[in-house]
């Protein structure tokens, strides 16, 4: 069974109780187009299993499969080639404003330094 957090929006997505399309999804993760999209392209990948961020000390499979989805969720969103800039917050200091971990993946635009 999945750790999930009731009151967590991603808990909520993932789980197909908030409806948004998904991008990507496979058997632990989604992906989804984010909200205020910050680059042409902006999409998170987000675990199916809650955890809080990095320093809950998620598991190396977890891990693997959020960065193993990067590549597949590159290429759907077709900035495979042109390249695409991972970014993790991580607390409040790092502007985290959803506590679930994710990855932003942007791109699709030559983004700033």
């Amino acid at each position: 069974m999945r750790k999930t957090q009731g009151d967590c929006l991603f808990c909520k997505i993932a789980s197909g109780e908030a409806k948004v399309p998904f991008v990507y999804e496979d058997e632990h993760v989604v992906a989804f187009d984010d909200i205020s999209p910050k680059a042409a392209v902006h999409t998170l990948i987000v675990p199916k299993e809650h955890i809080e961020n990095l320093n809950d000390e998620p598991s190396s499979e977890l891990l693997s499969n959020v960065f193993g989805a990067v590549p597949a969720v590159a290429h759907i969103k077709g900035i495979d080639e042109t390249g695409y800039r991972i970014i993790q917050n991580n607390g409040d200091d790092a502007r985290q404003t959803v506590h679930h971990l994710h990855v932003h993946m942007q791109g699709g635009e030559q983004l700033p330094e």
